[in-house]
């Protein structure tokens, strides 16, 4: 059984994912569709969560995502991109509380900025006593595309078990001049070498969407947004 929402509009929602059950959604968020949302999420038993966020050049919003796993073999993905082009101001909250034992989260989160365009992740995970055979895996990383952005991240791991496989990264950096010079000595102009580095960076989030139409919709918006960042 599928369970699905078709918009978030609300300022608060909560769905509960019961036994067996999967939820999955996809949230777009851009310069007509910006809205600050929290979405709460508790997953029972051996339930499946898919969840991603979009968030394109115009957009300034707040997304805070918290996921309290209460059910053993329930397992949760939980993604997204944030592109900044402008004087945009996007926030990031996710939280992930494992409270039993024998489940799975990961978290995979990338973001791009340009222009005087400020973001911040924050991204924790909670590991009870009682969550033994925990495994909880994030990361976050940044690309700064002018020199007045600003982009901050801060990964935070609370674990009480000992029995776990945790790990949580983050990164701040700056396109990879030796990779622009290589496409460039292959007679790629500059500017198409800095947009294929941008939509390679951002690809392993797009690529996890399972439902192909929509992943395949949401690579061509993605891709139209950083072309458009260049100019």
């Amino acid at each position: 059984m599928t369970v699905s929402t078709d918009n978030l509009r609300a300022a608060q929602e909560t769905v509960v994912v019961g036994r067996g059950e999967k939820f999955g959604k996809t949230l777009v968020l851009d310069a007509g569709n910006s809205v600050d949302s929290c979405l709460h999420i508790v997953m029972e038993e051996d339930s499946l969560l898919d969840l991603s966020v979009i968030v394109l050049p115009g957009a300034n919003c707040t997304a805070d995502f918290k996921v309290d796993m209460e059910g053993s073999g329930a397992e949760a993905f939980i993604s997204g991109i944030y592109l900044c082009s402008s004087d945009e101001k996007v926030n990031i909250r996710t939280e992930v509380n494992h409270k039993v034992h024998h489940c799975i989260s990961r978290q995979l989160f990338k973001g791009i900025a340009g222009g005087s365009a400020r973001t911040d992740f924050y991204g924790k995970i909670v590991v009870a006593q009682d969550a033994q055979k925990t495994e909880a895996y994030q990361e976050n990383h940044n690309l700064i595309i002018s020199r007045t952005a600003r982009m901050d991240t801060k990964p935070q791991l609370e674990i009480y078990a000992d029995d776990v496989k945790c790990t949580h990264g983050a990164t701040i950096g700056r396109l990879n001049e030796e990779e622009q010079f290589y496409m460039r000595s292959r007679g790629i102009p500059e500017n198409e070498a800095r947009i294929l580095q941008m939509i390679s960076f951002i690809s392993p989030v797009i690529s996890h969407i399972p439902d192909e139409e929509v992943r395949g919709r949401l690579a061509s918006i993605a891709e139209d947004a950083v072309r458009n960042m260049t100019k």
